[in-house]
């Protein structure tokens, strides 16, 4: 995505502050966004139906629903890009936010650099639409990239967008290695390469809906203190010995 289609992304933000929201509206407009305003979750979720925002910018602590199930309630019905805005430092926090299908978080105090650059990875990277076909895993796993589903034993699995994007960038290097580092600026952006801890979550999360056995993996297998490996289906189905031939009824 170029600079210059920034201008015309929808920022809706939500926190009860009105300083707050002050400041990240002064900070976004600066550099292009068009800026939307809700200060509880209801209004949020009004918002969100009649502004139909490009990314939401959602603080945990709101005076009616808390963030959390503001963010449950919007997964049930859209995939917009969600940032958790939060004061809490707490590991559990931000695990329950990416749980519940937040795209990122930021940590109040954050800077205006740290926000719009957060902002800018986050639209960037769900504004891309990779095709390649459909892959055919082995009798289980099928990827269609062109339709981006995924259908396990003929029935399709819902994946979040990061959870997607992470697969694809597997996929896409199967048989070889891809280190945390790689996985990071490939699925976040450079921008994240100091929060190893999101590939191992969503590395978890995918293999809880891929594979018969997450804690025995087939298809994404761990390279310990480097990265992760999907599994060489390729070679693994040319290595299948051909199945013998019916003989044919006389």
């Amino acid at each position: 995505m170029s600079e210059a289609q920034f201008a015309n992304k929808r920022i809706l933000v939500v926190d009860d502050e009105e300083r707050i929201v002050r400041f990240i509206r002064l900070n976004l407009e600066q550099d292009g966004f068009q800026v939307v305003e809700a200060n509880t979750g209801r209004q949020a979720l009004d918002q969100l139906r009649q502004a139909l925002p490009d990314l939401v910018l959602l603080d945990v602590m709101l005076p009616d629903l808390d963030g959390f199930e503001v963010l449950r309630m919007v997964r049930e019905n859209h995939d917009v890009p969600i940032i958790m805005l939060t004061a809490k430092t707490e590991e559990d926090d931000r695990v329950r936010g990416l749980e519940l299908g937040a795209d990122d978080y930021v940590t109040k105090p954050f800077s205006p650099r740290e926000l719009v650059s957060r902002v800018r990875a986050v639209l960037r990277r769900t504004e891309g639409r990779e095709a390649q076909g459909v892959i055919q895993v082995d009798d289980r796993l099928k990827i269609d990239f062109d339709r981006r589903e995924v259908w396990l034993n003929g029935k399709l699995v819902k994946l979040r967008p990061t959870e997607y994007r992470l697969l694809y960038h597997l996929v896409q290097n199967a048989g070889w290695v891809v280190t945390h580092d790689q996985i990071l600026a490939k699925v976040w952006g450079y921008e994240y390469r100091d929060e190893p801890h999101y590939v191992r979550l969503y590395v978890n999360y995918l293999r809880e809906k891929l594979e018969e056995d997450p804690s025995n993996p087939k298809y994404i297998l761990t390279e310990r203190g480097v990265g992760y490996r999907f599994v060489d289906y390729k070679r693994e189905q040319e290595a299948e010995p051909e199945k013998p031939k019916k003989a044919r009824k006389k």
